[in-house]
């Protein structure tokens, strides 16, 4: 049997209905991180689904408790073939988003799989059931194909992602014995188009905090006070222009990075951000000047307001406000100085003359910048395998620019790290409507069938690839 067996095999699982029918099961559960206490019962049902899933595919099983008691059990599977060879662990996060039944168009429902238009509907389809039902009918794939993996396989599967991943770093650090491997090769987030395979190695970091003006209790008159008394609200909108000019530029010089190396933007030269036909367009008039889109968004901070509260918007009076609040982010690189990245902005506001703004760190902590080298032969590896498989060079990109818990893999258990997403970028996958594509998925399968054949050959040897 051949590697064009295993692709074949992959197909399969998609044309018979069957990854539909495992999906299916799968999105059906109510696995919504942002209510844990009242789906504790459904984290249960996904665990025994992953069980049942992974038992029959010859491998050992255990549910972890999660050291947090913020988010639900952790799944982990193994099956160990030969101690001479490589050990890939797999990660997938089994919760999802809350459902917003509600807001889904009229014959959509969250928790039921629906095919329509060309399109998979359903409550994690594309974050991130979808996906690791597509690792794992690859990973069936092989062992159908050639009897064994060729490789020791390692299966993460946690229920938090969407709350922060709480407890997950500790569990790591707890299990490093356990989760030893050699590498990390996962799927999650969305292809930079929906036609090109993409291949990320990390994720840029994110803070997220709050700006405060609060200069007395309760609003007064406009009429009796106006020009009498400070507005809060027009403080804290100089005070936001401070941090960004008029197109987005970041002015604090501790935020701008100087990790954008000569590799990196190699690797971005090809590569074009788009957003499809569903997706916003790119305004080339907004970031940072003299970079392209791509190296704006995989290769440079961002600073966003989130929200910008003032008084009572809904039910506005006559009346100036004695607070004024905006929620922050900054979206930050490799390189990014994490623990001065508050400081630096404090001491930029008072530089400025904003003495009277406070700045508050949210309670959702911070999420680390990570980044495996464009150069690494892993990525050149998997850079090979994806093109032999679709005949398409796949777009490489260093980070990811959104967030995912990157570092608890490339930090904490110190693995090279191969992301594979199987979604795209109008995915609706934090809102209502979220899909994924039949024909996205389909070549994931065949993608991850490729990755794992070529991982379990005989002489198969990293660094050969440089």
């Amino acid at each position: 049997m051949t590697r064009e067996h295993a692709l074949k095999n992959a197909i399969a699982y998609f044309d018979d209905g069957h990854f539909l029918d495992d999906l299916k099961r799968r999105v059906a559960i109510k696995t919504e991180s942002q209510i844990y206490e009242s789906r504790k019962a459904d984290m249960t049902e996904y665990m025994d689904e992953m069980i049942k899933t992974f038992q029959e595919l010859g491998y050992e099983t255990e549910v972890f408790e999660n050291p947090s008691s913020k988010a639900g059990p952790i799944f982990f599977g193994s099956r160990h073939e030969n101690s001479n060879n490589k050990t890939v662990l797999t990660y997938g996060h089994g919760d999802v988003i809350r459902g917003q039944e509600e807001r889904w168009e009229p014959d959509l429902v969250p928790w039921e799989l629906k095919v329509q238009n060309n399109k998979i509907y359903g409550r994690g389809t594309a974050d991130n059931k979808g996906q690791h039902t597509v690792n794992i009918g690859a990973l069936k794939s092989i062992l159908e194909t050639r009897g064994c993996l060729g490789f020791n396989s390692k299966i993460l599967i946690e229920t938090g992602e969407e709350s922060g991943s709480p407890g997950l770093a500790d569990f790591a650090r707890q299990q490093k014995e356990l989760l030893a491997s050699d590498v990390l090769i996962s799927s999650d987030g969305p292809r930079l188009q929906p036609e090109r395979p993409t291949l990320f190695m990390g994720s840029r970091g994110s803070i997220v905090f709050d700006i405060e003006v609060n200069l007395r209790n309760g609003a007064h008159h406009s009429g009796n006070w106006g020009g009498l008394i400070a507005n809060p609200a027009l403080i804290l909108s100089n005070a936001l222009s401070v941090i960004a000019d008029k197109r987005g530029q970041i002015q604090i010089p501790e935020w701008r990075p100087k990790t954008l190396t000569n590799s990196v933007r190699m690797a971005l030269a090809d590569c074009e951000v788009d957003g499809g036909e569903e997706g916003p367009r790119v305004e080339q008039d907004w970031g940072e000047k003299n970079l392209t889109p791509a190296e704006r968004v995989f290769g440079w901070n961002s600073f966003e307001i989130l929200a910008f509260t003032a008084g009572i918007p809904e039910r506005p009076v006559n009346a100036i406000p004695g607070t004024a609040k905006a929620r922050c982010q900054l979206r930050f690189v490799v390189g990014t100085e994490v623990d001065d990245i508050l400081p630096a902005l404090v001491r930029h506001l008072e530089k400025e003359g904003f003495s009277n703004v406070t700045v508050t760190p949210a309670d959702r902590g911070v999420m680390q910048a990570t980044r495996l080298d464009p150069d690494s032969p892993w990525v050149k590896w998997a850079a090979n395998s994806i093109k032999k498989t679709t005949k398409k060079k796949p777009a490489i990109l260093p980070n990811l620019g959104g967030g995912l818990p990157n570092d608890v893999f490339s930090e904490i258990l110190g693995l090279p790290t191969l992301w594979v997403p199987h979604s795209y970028a109008s995915c609706s996958q934090h809102a209502p409507n979220e899909h994924m594509l039949p024909e996205i998925a389909r070549e994931g399968l065949e993608i991850m069938a490729g990755l794992f054949w070529d991982i379990g050959l005989e002489d198969f040897e990293i660094g050969t690839y440089q």
